[in-house]
C-alpha cells in the first residue's frame, strides 16, 4: 500500500488501518495516454512523479499510515489532485468497439466459508488512463464469442466501481470491483448447470495477476456522490455487491485526505446479506464507526441469523422500517438516499416506505415524486 505524508502542520500523529481487502497493491507504469472529453484534458497519471513507497504486507498484517497534521485521525494522502479539477464527470472514454486493455492486479475472496456463494474483490490497473468518479461504473467485456451472435465478442457487463477515483493504491491508477460469482442451478435437479454460469463474473473471479481485461466507460451519473454540501446526510442501502459504490463514498469521506472535500455530515449504511460470513468490507466500515461515531452509522441485516419484529427473516427493508421515523425526518431535511443491489430488493423496500408514509399520514407517491424532483433519490439495481 502507498501513503503520502500530509502537508506539515504542527503535530505528528499516526494510525493503524485494517487492510483486509487491499492485500495486494502493485504499481504498474503503463504507456502515457492523454484523454480528452468535454473540452478538458485528462492527463495520464503516469505523467507525474509520485513520491511514494511500496509496502509489502500479507492479509493478516496492518498498514501503519503516518500523517503530519493537527487532526487526531490522520487520513491517507492521495494523488494526483488534478483528478479533482474537472467540473463534469468523465463519460464513455472507451467504448465496446475500442475498449481499454487493463491489467488484473489482484483477486481476493471477500467472504467466509459459511457464505452462500463466492464474492471477490478485484483490483485492476488502468494506468491512470480511464479516470472516473465515485458512483460510476465500468463495462467489462469477457473473452470469447457471444453465444447468441457467433463471431461477435461477448456483451459488455457493467460493474459498479468499488474504489474512489484514486483507486485502491491511492495513486489514481487502479480501480476495483466487488463481484459475486454467478452460479445457476437446474430447477429440476437442484444441481449446478455449468452451461449457464455467469460468463463475466467467472472470468473475473478466476483471473490472475497480470491477466488482461477489456474495460469500457466510465458511465453513469445517477449514483454520483453529491459534494456541494459537505455536511449533507447520505443514507445508503445495499444488498450484497450493491455495497460497491458505498465503499467508494466512505473511503472518500473517511479514509482519504482530499483538500477540496472535507466531509462533516452523516453517512448511514444499511447492508443486507445472508450471514456474518457474507459481510463485505466489514473491517473497513467498522473502523470508520470507531473513528467517526458522529458521522457514520452502520446497520447490518443478516437474513439467516437475525429475526425481524414478526419473527421472520431480517431483510434490509426490515432494518429500514426499524429506523423509519428517523429516516423520514432526515429525508424531510434534505438527506440523499441511495439504493444499490439486485432489482428484487426494491419492491419490498418500496412497500415498507409506502406503509410507513401512510402511518405518518403522508402520500408516498407524492413524497417520492418530491424526492426525485429534489434529486435526493438515487437508484441503481441490476
Amino acid at each position: 500500500m502507498m501513503a503520502q505524508a500530509h502537508s506539515a502542520l504542527s503535530q505528528i500523529t499516526f494510525a493503524v488501518y485494517p487492510c483486509n481487502s487491499d492485500s495486494s497493491f502493485r504499481r504498474s507504469i503503463l504507456k502515457t495516454n492523454n484523454v480528452r472529453f468535454h473540452d478538458k484534458s485528462w492527463i495520464s497519471v503516469s505523467d507525474f512523479d509520485l513520491k511514494t513507497k511500496n509496502v509489502v504486507h500479507s492479509r493478516s498484517q496492518r498498514i501503519l499510515c503516518f500523517s503530519v497534521q493537527q487532526a487526531s485521525k490522520p487520513k491517507v494522502g492521495v494523488s494526483p489532485l488534478l483528478l479533482e479539477d474537472p467540473k463534469e464527470p468523465p463519460m464513455h472514454l472507451y467504448k465496446p468497439k475500442e475498449p481499454y486493455s487493463a491489467t488484473i492486479v489482484s483477486v481476493e475472496r471477500l467472504v467466509g466459508p459459511k457464505a452462500p456463494g463466492e464474492t471477490c474483490h478485484i483490483v485492476i490497473d488502468h494506468g491512470g488512463n480511464v479516470p472516473y468518479w465515485e458512483g460510476q461504473s465500468y463495462g467489462v467485456i469477457p473473452p470469447g464469442e457471444n453465444p447468441k451472435k457467433p463471431g461477435s465478442p461477448n456483451n459488455v457487463r457493467l460493474y459498479s466501481i468499488a474504489s474512489t477515483r484514486y483507486g485502491d493504491s491511492f495513486d489514481g491508477k487502479t480501480a476495483s470491483f466487488c463481484v459475486r460469482r454467478a452460479v445457476y442451478y437446474d430447477p429440476d435437479t437442484g444441481k449446478e448447470d455449468p452451461s449457464k454460469q455467469g460468463v463475466c463474473s467467472n472470468f473475473l473471479c478466476d483471473s490472475n495477476p497480470g491477466d488482461k481485461v477489456k474495460i469500457t466507460g466510465p458511465s453513469g451519473k445517477i449514483m454520483l456522490l453529491p459534494e456541494d454540501n459537505p455536511k449533507a446526510t447520505h443514507i445508503m442501502i445495499a444488498t450484497g455487491t450493491g455495497v460497491a459504490p458505498y465503499r467508494a463514498y466512505l473511503r472518500r469521506m473517511f479514509m482519504e485526505s482530499v483538500p477540496t472535500f472535507k466531509f462533516g455530515g452523516l453517512a448511514w449504511l444499511f447492508l443486507g446479506v445472508a450471514n456474518t460470513d457474507s459481510l463485505l468490507y466489514d473491517d473497513e466500515f467498522s473502523q470508520y464507526l470507531r473513528d467517526y461515531p458522529d458521522n457514520f452509522r452502520y446497520d447490518r441485516a443478516l437474513s439467516r441469523e437475525q429475526k425481524n419484529k414478526n419473527g421472520g427473516k431480517m431483510y434490509v427493508q426490515d432494518k429500514i422500517e426499524e429506523y423509519s421515523d428517523e429516516i423520514f425526518k432526515l429525508l424531510d431535511t434534505g438527506a440523499h438516499i441511495y439504493f444499490c443491489g439486485l432489482k428484487g430488493m426494491m419492491p419490498g423496500i418500496q412497500d415498507t416506505l409506502k406503509r410507513v408514509a401512510e402511518q405518518r399520514g403522508e402520500s408516498w407517491d407524492e413524497k417520492l415524486s418530491q424526492l426525485k424532483k429534489n434529486k435526493q433519490w438515487h437508484v441503481e439495481v441490476y
